[in-house]
């Protein structure tokens, strides 16, 4: 059983700094791209940053100079920190993993978690 659980989110005033992890568990031979979504009420899921398992990043235009993704293998966690937030980044944050278990590899999604910014 493959689990992605976040931390780090919260309420936080605009211009400010949260932090989010996300850690991997379970039965797991190897994580290739890792990233993290957002979605805030009444919009589509979108691409926040994303992260292969050699380092190479890619990130929304919005959150570009802002946002730094970043993983440690080795304990399987991806976190993403958020700087100079906005009110436009006031969303649920879903973690995202490409995983293998065996022989089968799909994309996992962890359970959400909430960010607030306040202006």
């Amino acid at each position: 059983q493959v689990q992605l659980v976040e931390s780090g989110g919260g309420l936080v005033q605009g211009g400010g700094s949260l932090r989010l992890s996300c850690a991997a568990s379970g039965n797991i031979f190897s994580i290739n791209a890792m990233g993290w979504y957002r979605q805030a009420p009444g919009n589509q899921r979108e691409l926040v940053a994303t992260i292969t398992s050699g380092g190479s990043t890619n990130y929304a235009d919005s959150v570009k100079g802002r946002f730094t993704i970043s993983r440690d293998n080795a304990n399987k966690t991806v976190s993403l920190q958020m700087t100079s937030l906005k009110s436009e980044d006031t969303a649920v944050y879903y973690c995202s993993a490409n995983i293998q278990v065996h022989s089968t590899s799909r994309r996992y999604w962890g359970q959400g978690i909430q960010v607030t910014v306040s202006s």
